[in-house]
């Protein structure tokens, strides 16, 4: 267990505090608006795409491991944001879905080259695709399907749910002898993990207008293997998931 003391150890920012200071930051520019401190619509700004998508970025880049969507997210964010807080900065009507285009397939290309090599490989077993590989790299938009991972050794990875979503099975995989991470980022979507009823799960994940619950069931016999440990962590904003057992 002392690795997972390790683990939560290098979390350098909550982002609780992160979602904190906004709040006191939010909650300051519609108090300097209202009185007359400052010379924008503060309500059109916070409450605004643009906002929310920065926001996001910034919990993503603090507490998620996939840096590269979280700064995608951040920058576009605050792109898009500068006519609202500068009215005089005008982009223009036809660039918005241009730029989103384009930012998804920067984003498509980077995610490519990140993957390791094998991770795509699999066979096929009753109709879902068979993964032998000791890290996932998953990734739902708009939308899903099911896949089931087979791995003597696994460590972990990252599983990726926007406007989407995902089931993987890991009932054929063994855990590898340090403790396997999973970095979960679910917005407006989620993902259910199922696992052997005898794997210890710990699941830390942080939920904003969402929830991962833990449904791992277990017979009142069932031997649990504490010395191997499968760590959930992540972001769900406007989401959900769950890992489960059979």
């Amino acid at each position: 267990m002392e690795m997972n003391e390790n683990i939560h150890k290098k979390k350098k920012i909550d982002p609780r505090v992160v979602l904190g200071v906004g709040l006191v930051i939010i909650g300051a520019l519609i108090l300097f608006n209202n009185m007359c401190f400052i010379d924008f619509n503060v309500s059109r700004v916070i409450f605004s795409f643009p906002a929310i998508m920065t926001i996001i970025g910034i919990l993503i880049l603090t507490h998620g491991s996939n840096k590269i969507f979280g700064s995608i997210l951040l920058a576009l964010g605050v792109f898009f944001l500068i006519p609202k807080i500068f009215p005089w900065v005008y982009y223009g009507n036809n660039i918005t879905f241009p730029v989103l285009i384009i930012a998804f397939g920067i984003y498509i290309i980077i995610r490519r080259r990140s993957i390791q090599s094998g991770s795509d490989s699999f066979t096929t077993e009753g109709g879902f695709k068979k993964y032998d590989t000791d890290r996932i790299d998953d990734i739902s938009i708009f939308g899903g399907g099911q896949k089931i991972i087979a791995s003597k050794n696994f460590k972990g990875g990252n599983v990726t749910s926007i406007f989407g979503g995902s089931e993987i099975d890991f009932t054929n995989c063994t855990l590898s002898e340090k403790d396997s991470i999973i970095d979960i980022l679910a917005i407006f979507g989620g993902s259910t993990l199922i696992v052997p009823s005898n794997w210890n799960v710990i699941v830390d994940v942080f939920t904003l207008f969402g929830g991962f619950s833990n449904k791992v069931r277990r017979a009142p016999d069932t031997k649990i293997d504490m010395d191997k440990t499968l760590i959930i962590k992540g972001l769900v904003i406007f989401g959900g998931g769950e890992v489960k057992s059979f």
